[in-house]
């Protein structure tokens, strides 16, 4: 292959027969985007001047915490036999808060490179992607990874990844993203094995939006798949899902960075421009086609992924409100798994209710807000959704416990989640342990080998949401690993725990929980309180109640001066007058006194990091 083949230039509006649409997917930190920085390496699209790890993870939380959060498409160009043929790769995230952003790339292939580490083998994410390219029905690569690591098994896992897939041993490639072993005979393999696009160059133009961007000075940024005829710049387009029209400014392709390029064809992937600023007019899913010559049928879309966990998002000052709206407006667009309502508070005052897919969902949000938008934010203890089904038969959602009816209720539903647990089998013991622990329920066990075993559990959302993949990776010494999803409900016996301070419910510390887990929870939240509210004039009692009875208290001391300094020896009547004056003066104060919670007290009672290591 001559140098100049791998150079050459990026291709616009290319034969459908020359394209290959891919994407990498894999359990987290497999090496699928040090598979991608090698493959553009050796497709010369990034010289090595300008190559860094990570090259298409753009944004710095991604760098920092070493995740892709975002899929990213990319062209490249390989040539094989004398023809150059078009790449579009696509690299997803792993974790399995994101898997959304994976069906969507998915929709957008013809193929997938399953990747899997050759030093610990197929994990529970592997699975999960791995049946969702499946049931997507691509053509699927099996690849393993970090070949040149001293731990590496790769005839042991060829074997475990050959008998997943049901294909040959000789058929399972074996790479090293890092020192780019084998990455030319993979970009051979996705050539050979994977079928071009298949579309209708003159029918009506239709391309599916698969992602979003923001950018402050030209707008929305729309990455699209077109499957049918052509769009070129300067041409009307319609959205079909809103019917809005606008002209379409810049088409081109991300080679990494942007290329402008005179159309884009059947089975190509690429950006559009049209100068929009309004985030809600660019929907994740929807169909784009021509507005003079529209299509009659729209592509199928995505299912609306439904957030499992809801958590307050407050601004620390009450003024960044607004700010506060534009921010989550932006960040929705490019998430299309965030929703958001404005809700209020006695204690934090005006923000908004947020729906994530998960605990990290949640982390990563709330840090883009801060770091990209510049806010400082308190968010609540995260939630999960109930259906509470009060005595006159009416069902009420509660995403919020303030939101909890009172009185009688006739039952709870809470939502479940089924848990795929892949662990090495000496560690069956404290996985089931853990399991039971958090009101589990074993649906069925398969050896993958004689060391791996895959545990299926039945598991409450809400007992999984906090802490539960921490106190997995420590009984199993880091081996575990876990993936998820919802299936449907059941009855249980939850209960609405109430902080009161000074007999004043404070709505910001309330918490739905099991009836066994009630009384923990309030000793653990009235303990942590009692550290963090300062001392008053007066005693101030914190409990913790069910309805209208107290599970726990703890009291914060009064500060006292010492009214008895000045009175050395005398009659004790003259002491105990002053006593007496001083307990009544703290019995009024007591009536009339209201505590404030400073907000250093909030912030520390309710951080899910603190939350975590409780």
């Amino acid at each position: 292959m001559s140098p100049l083949a791998r150079t050459a230039q990026v291709p616009a509006a290319t034969d459908p027969s020359l394209i290959r649409n891919f994407c990498i997917i894999a359990h987290i930190d497999h090496g699928k985007s040090t598979l991608a920085d090698r493959m553009l390496q050796s497709t010369g699209v990034v010289s090595s001047r300008d190559m860094k790890a990570q090259y298409l993870d753009r944004m710095d939380i991604e760098r920092e915490r070493g995740i892709t959060i975002k899929s990213q498409a990319v062209r490249m160009p390989w040539e094989v036999d004398g023809v150059t043929y078009a790449l579009n790769m696509i690299d997803t995230p792993g974790h399995v808060d994101f898997t959304y952003e994976v069906s969507r790339s998915l929709a957008a292939c013809e193929g997938a490179i399953l990747l899997v580490d050759a030093a610990q083998g197929i994990e529970a994410q592997t699975l999960a992607n791995l049946y969702l390219a499946i049931e997507s029905d691509l053509n699927i690569i099996p690849v393993l990874n970090k070949i040149d690591l001293p731990n590496a098994q790769p005839e042991k896992y060829a074997l475990e990844l050959a008998n997943l897939i049901g294909c040959e041993v000789e058929d399972v490639l074996k790479v090293s993203g890092k020192t780019g072993e084998g990455v030319e005979d993979l970009l051979d393999e996705v050539i050979k094995q994977l079928p071009a696009p298949k579309g209708v160059a003159d029918a009506p133009a239709r391309a599916m939006i698969f992602d979003s961007v923001y950018d402050t000075y030209r707008g929305v940024v729309t990455y699209v798949r077109v499957v049918d005829g052509m769009l070129r710049p300067r041409e009307r387009i319609q959205m079909m899902s809103t019917g809005t029209t606008h002209e379409l400014l810049e088409i081109g392709v991300s080679a990494p960075n942007p290329v402008p390029s005179k159309g884009l064809g059947v089975g190509e992937v690429g950006y559009l421009i049209t100068g929009v600023k309004d985030v809600r007019q660019s929907k994740v899913g929807d169909t784009i086609t021509n507005s003079i010559k529209p299509a009659t049928e729209s592509l199928g879309g995505y299912e609306d992924p439904k957030p499992m966990v809801f958590s307050g998002l407050y601004p620390m000052d009450g003024s960044d409100y607004p700010a506060l709206r534009d921010a989550l407006d932006k960040l929705q667009l490019n998430d299309a798994a965030l929703v958001y309502e404005p809700e209020t508070s006695v204690a934090l005052g005006f923000g908004f209710r947020v729906g994530f897919l998960g605990l990290l969902h949640l982390e990563i949000t709330r840090e883009r807000l801060e770091a990209e938008f510049n806010l400082d934010l308190i968010s609540t203890a995260p939630n999960v959704v109930y259906e509470v089904m009060r005595e006159d038969k009416v069902m009420i959602t509660v995403t919020n416990p303030s939101e909890f009816p009172e009185g009688k209720i006739l039952e709870v539903h809470e939502p479940l989640v089924s848990a795929t647990i892949l662990a090495p089998a000496e560690f069956i013991g404290s996985v089931m342990e853990l399991c039971q622990g958090r009101r589990g329920t074993l649906r069925g066990m398969d050896y993958l080998s004689e060391e791996r075993v895959e545990m299926r559990y039945t598991l409450p959302l809400a007992e999984i949401v906090f802490d539960f993949f921490d106190h997995l990776k420590s009984r199993t010494r880091g081996y575990a690993s876990l993936d998820w999803k919802a299936d449907g409900q059941q009855i249980a016996d939850l209960v609405k725990v109430d902080i009161l301070l000074q007999g004043e419910q404070v709505d910001a510390f309330s918490a739905i929980t099991h009836r066994d887990k009630a009384y923990a929870y309030g000793v653990m939240m009235t303990g942590k309180l009692r550290e963090l509210i300062p001392r008053q004039q007066f005693e101030v009692p914190i409990q913790a109640a069910i309805g209208s009875r107290i599970i726990a208290r703890e009291s914060i001391r009064a500060i006292r001066k010492d009214v008895l300094a000045k009175c050395y020896g005398g009659d004790i009547s003259r002491k105990r007058k002053l006593l007496e004056k001083q307990k009544a003066g703290k019995k009024r104060m007591k009536m009339v006194g209201r505590v404030e919670v400073p907000q250093e007290a909030f912030i520390a009672a309710l951080s899910t990091g603190e939350e975590k290591k409780k």
